[in-house]
């Protein structure tokens, strides 16, 4: 048991609490772009997007995504990394 504490007390210490604030982010801004572009397509955008762009885009979390948030979410889309992923993972598919 003490050993399991132990383990446990290395591995939380190990954790970097930016990329937790971080990963929580990417996983509240893929829940806003999901209804836009689905499902496949909102992780390739995540992938692609900075911390400060997902940041704007979560704030829209619990609400339709606005006209800045959809901008946001298109700009991201455009750049030829995101734009090759979403390709290969089959397109956005529009919701409205």
């Amino acid at each position: 048991m003490k050993a399991v504490a132990i383990v446990a007390i290395l591995v939380l210490a190990a954790c970097d609490p930016q990329v937790v604030i971080d990963k929580a982010m990417a996983r509240t801004a893929e829940s806003v772009i999901a209804p836009v572009t689905g499902a496949a397509a909102a992780r390739c955008i995540v992938d692609n997007g900075t911390p400060d762009e997902l940041r704007a885009i979560a704030a829209d979390v619990g609400v339709e995504a606005g006209s800045s948030t959809v901008a946001n979410i298109m700009t991201i889309a455009r750049r030829p990394a995101a734009a090759a992923c979403i390709a290969q993972a089959g397109g956005m598919v529009a919701h409205g």
